[in-house]
């Protein structure tokens, strides 16, 4: 039957169910966020939804499903996208580095998804299971990415030859700082250090490059 061949009420239902489970992460999302893997209960994520319990376990049969499909469409999606980005692009790698930080900040730096990563912080010990989970859909595919346009720069010559791992560590590291950095600031009614997260990151990505670029025959190194 097509859609022209129901009624509105019909698609109204139909539109409605296809939308829940975006709705459930979203819902997911805020709870996590305001009190924590612990102290969020599935039925107030329902509740927060304005679905039934039930209906809940339909898409997420548990509290930890439910956490773990928050994490993929916020972040690992995110880290899918940029690897996409980096198959196409044709640039120099210094120009891709610059992009995947901006791509970075406008899609979870400066979103609530940038708690998730509070959140793991705060709450791994006594969640090593989802702790795990975050290594293994988060962090490693981050690194993975990393890496991999590192060694396209070394490889063209544009990079010089660094400990790869070491880079990637030292990449990370600003990206974690600007996620403390916005929590601590949030809760401020006054914040006498301001920070412009995006031209942070371009110095970043800047101060990392001229290290790694390799020295230019007549003068210093440059991006």
């Amino acid at each position: 039957m097509s859609e022209s061949d129901t009624s509105p009420a019909t698609r109204t239902r139909q539109r409605r169910k296809a939308a829940r489970p975006q709705e459930l992460l979203e819902a997911g999302l805020r709870l996590f966020l305001r009190k924590g893997l612990a102290g969020t209960r599935i039925e107030e994520v329902a509740r927060e939804a304005v679905v039934s319990k039930g209906t809940l376990y339909l898409y997420y049969p548990s509290k930890d499903e439910l956490f773990k499909a928050v994490v993929r469409h916020y972040l690992t999606q995110v880290i899918v996208e940029a690897g996409n980005l980096a198959d196409v692009h044709d640039g120099p790698s210094a120009a891709l580095l610059h992009q995947l930080a901006t791509t970075w900040w406008l899609r979870v730096g400066s979103s609530e998804a940038a708690g998730l990563v509070v959140l793991l912080m705060n709450e791994a010990a006594a969640f090593p299971d989802l702790a795990q989970f975050y290594m293994d859909e988060v962090l490693a595919p981050t690194h993975a990415l990393l890496r991999r346009v590192l060694e396209r720069g070394m490889a063209r010559g544009e990079f010089r030859t660094l400990d790869i791992t070491s880079v990637v560590h030292g990449m990370i590291a600003p990206v974690q700082f600007l996620i403390l950095y916005k929590r601590c600031t949030s809760v401020c009614a006054v914040n006498s250090v301001p920070l412009d997260p995006e031209q942070f990151l371009s110095t970043q990505v800047e101060i990392l490059l001229h290290g790694l670029a390799t020295p230019h025959p007549s003068g210093p190194a440059s991006s």
